[in-house]
């Protein structure tokens, strides 16, 4: 009988090394971590042009933070962006909100509109996950969450700013103001009105519309037999464009303020562009032409999508990279952990510096007026 045949030295060592190299690469798969972060914003609908610019800026985060290779406790850490369009619906965004529980994501970048984030903030809250917002209602972080933190200015700075421009800079008397009885729309024109009363202006119409509307041609006609200095719009683009350009079909001689909602190209092309010297906007953070770190993002994102950021994109960019800083420093992915972080720590953002008061309120962010030209909102003071 013929025996079989002696393997090889090199042979015999495969044989004996296959077991180890197979343990080596489960001990490395185990060794790595996937964490998921979710995004809730209105992709769909007369927003989608702000949630699509909220979720590419997440997005251009953690494809950098991939890029780079980030270690937690010393193991490797992929990023993975779950992204969830709410609509810009309280109904939507709570079901989105179950939905990413129920999938057991820990961390939610969003949502954009505080009419969302209020009720849909419970169920995050409830199910132990930490929440980053820009929702700009007070409301927001008077919930008490100790997970949920506001990496955006509130209304009360928003309105507060565009007011006190109105009254000091634009030398306005008499304002006209109108809201889309949203949360947001609601809680901006509450702040605008107390300052521009405090700064000795008179409100000399007060008035209200739906984010949903197209014709203002009642409510304005209204506002024009009282001869505003201006006309102070609590609300977003998707109205904001088209009441412009009717102010202007009737003949309205003022200027048409707002926050954050209305401080972006979309207002200019729905405007029928005629946004350049009527239009002016107060939005949070550094303005991005002005700074190094802002210049820089700005490239970036431009180069990825092909398009110029909207207000709040850099806000979600420095929410993973604050996620990702407070990860490395705790050395764990606990959201109850990163939370205690949060609420006692600071990062240097492109948008400026994220530390918190005691209500998870940035504790200081600057805010800009910006004016309209060649369609593009441009800077034109700093508060």
């Amino acid at each position: 009988m013929k025996q079989a045949p002696k393997k090889s030295s090199a042979a015999l060592c495969a044989t004996l090394l296959a077991p180890l190299a197979l343990a080596a690469a489960s001990f490395a798969a185990q060794a790595q971590e996937v964490v998921k972060i979710g995004f809730t914003g209105p992709l769909s609908g007369g927003q989608a042009a702000y949630g699509v610019d909220n979720r590419d800026g997440l997005l251009l985060a953690v494809k950098e933070l991939n890029a780079k290779g980030v270690q937690v406790a010393g193991k490797k850490v992929t990023f993975e962006v779950v992204a969830q369009d709410d609509g810009a619906d309280p109904r939507q965004g709570v079901a989105v909100a179950q939905v990413l529980a129920d999938a057991k994501v820990h961390y939610v970048v969003g949502p954009y509109n505080s009419g969302v984030a209020i009720p849909a903030g419970r169920v995050y809250n409830e199910a132990g996950m930490l929440m980053l917002t820009v929702a700009s209602n007070p409301k927001v972080t008077q919930l008490g969450y100790p997970r949920l933190f506001r990496v955006g200015v509130n209304d009360a700075q928003v309105g507060i700013a565009m007011a006190a421009y109105a009254a000091k800079d634009m030398k306005a008397k008499n304002v006209a103001v109108i809201d889309d009885r949203t949360a947001y729309g609601q809680g901006l024109v509450a702040e605008f009105m107390a300052e521009a009363k405090r700064q000795g202006m008179n409100v000399v119409k007060q008035e209200f519309t739906t984010d949903k509307a197209t014709d203002f041609t009642s409510i304005l006609t209204s506002i024009r037999s009282a001869k505003p200095d201006a006309v102070f719009y609590g609300g977003y683009s998707s109205q904001a464009g088209p009441m412009l350009r009717q102010m202007v079909s009737l003949g309205i001689n003022a200027k048409l303020l707002g926050g954050d909602g209305i401080c972006t190209t979309e207002t200019s092309r729905l405007s029928g562009n005629v946004a350049d010297g009527n239009v002016l906007c107060t939005q949070a953070g550094v303005i991005l032409g002005q700074a190094d770190a802002g210049r820089a993002f700005a490239a970036k994102y431009k180069a990825a999508y092909n398009r110029d950021p909207l207000t709040y994109a850099v806000s979600f960019y420095d929410a993973a990279m604050l996620l990702a800083d407070a990860m490395q420093k705790t050395g764990s992915t606990d959201p109850g952990k990163l939370g205690e972080f949060l609420a006692k720590g600071a990062y240097q953002g492109v948008a400026g510096e994220y530390s918190f008061t005691d209500k998870h309120d940035l504790k200081s962010s600057p805010v800009s007026v910006y004016g309209f030209k060649g369609g593009q909102p441009q800077a034109v003071a700093s508060f």
